[in-house]
C-alpha cells in the first residue's frame, strides 16, 4: 500500500510539472500578508518596505504566475523564500526564486533532502544547486522583514523530519506547512522521516501557542484558525485512542483497519491521506 501511495504520488507530481499553471486564488489577511493558493501548497507573501518574502514556492511551472499576482500588490523585489519542507510541490519554483532574488530559508534536514534527492518509494533527483536553502538552521530562528517579528518553529518528525512553521508572532499569523491541512486527511511522509504521532504531538502544541483570533494558512486546504486545528487534533486523537482500545482488546492489525474505517470523515480522504492510510500509519507506530 505504501508503494501504491508513493508511486501515484510521483505520478501525481510529475503529472503536475507537466501542467499549464492554474489560476491563483489570493486571500488578503491584512498587514500585506497573504495567502495564494494555486497548484501545490499554500504560499504566504509579506511585502514592505523591505522587499517580498514567501513562504514556500509550489511547483516550477507556477512561478511566473507567483510572481506576476505578487507584482499586482507590490513592486518590491523578492528577498526571502522560506521553504516548509521539500515536497516538490512547496520548493518546485526555488531555482526560479532563486534567480529571480530571492534568498531561500529553510531547516537542515531541507537542504540535506534536496541535495540528496530520494531512491525506493519515490524516486527524486538531486536538486539543482540554484534550488537549495543558502540559509538553514536546526531549531527555531527569527525573521524580522517588512516590519514584523517572525519566529520560525521547526517540528521535529511530523509530515517530514525537516517541517518549520513560520509564526508572525506581532500579527497572529501562522503558516503551518503540511504540519496542518483544512479539510483534509493528514500525509504522513514516512520515507521522510514523518511520524503520524509526532504530527499529534505538533498539533497539540500549536493549539497552546495560538488563540482564537489566530489565522492560520495551512499547508494544504483554505485559510482557517485554532477551531479548524482544534478538529484535526480532535478527530486524530479519537482514531488513536480507537486503536488503542482495540489493540487492548486483543485485535490484529488487519481486524483494527477493516474495522476503523471513520465514514463521518469520508470527504477529508484524497489521494495522499484516508482513514485507512492514518490508522495504518498510526498502528505502525503504536505497537
Amino acid at each position: 500500500a505504501a508503494t501504491m501511495v508513493a508511486l501515484l504520488f510521483t505520478q501525481t507530481i510529475n503529472a503536475q510539472e507537466a501542467k499549464e499553471p492554474v489560476k491563483i486564488k489570493r486571500s488578503d489577511l491584512g498587514n500585506g500578508i497573504y495567502m495564494l493558493e494555486g497548484a501545490g501548497g499554500n504560499v504566504g507573501v509579506s511585502v514592505g518596505d523591505d522587499g517580498v518574502f514567501i513562504i514556500d514556492d509550489q511547483f516550477d511551472y507556477m512561478a511566473e504566475s507567483i510572481l506576476s499576482n505578487i507584482k499586482e500588490i507590490s513592486d518590491q523585489p523578492l528577498k526571502y523564500v522560506f521553504n516548509t519542507h521539500w515536497h516538490g510541490d512547496h520548493v518546485g519554483g526555488n531555482e526560479h526564486m532563486h534567480k529571480s532574488g530571492g534568498t531561500i530559508v529553510a531547516h537542515d534536514n531541507v537542504r540535506s533532502r534536496l541535495e540528496k534527492g530520494a531512491t525506493g518509494h519515490r524516486v527524486v533527483p538531486p536538486a539543482h544547486p540554484d534550488a537549495l536553502p543558502t540559509i538553514t538552521f536546526s531549531e527555531e530562528m527569527s525573521l524580522h522583514i517588512n516590519g514584523h517579528h517572525i519566529k520560525v518553529i521547526y517540528v521535529p518528525n511530523a509530515h517530514t523530519d525537516g517541517d518549520a512553521m513560520v509564526y508572525f508572532t506581532d500579527l497572529n499569523i501562522l503558516h503551518t506547512g503540511d504540519t496542518m491541512l483544512t479539510g483534509k486527511y493528514p500525509f504522513i511522509d514516512v520515507d521522510s522521516g514523518g511520524s503520524a504521532l509526532g504530527y499529534i504531538a505538533n498539533l497539540k502544541r500549536v493549539l497552546a501557542m495560538i488563540n482564537t483570533d489566530t489565522q492560520v494558512m495551512p499547508g494544504h486546504g483554505s485559510l482557517g484558525g485554532k477551531a479548524d486545528v482544534q478538529s484535526l487534533y480532535d478527530m486524530l486523537i479519537e482514531i488513536k485512542t480507537s486503536i488503542s482500545n482495540m489493540i487492548a482488546e486483543g485485535k490484529s492489525d488487519k481486524e483494527i483497519i477493516a474495522k476503523l474505517t471513520f465514514p463521518q470523515w469520508k470527504d477529508m480522504e484524497w489521494f495522499l491521506g484516508s482513514a485507512e492510510k492514518t490508522v495504518t500509519r498510526l498502528l505502525a507506530e503504536m505497537r
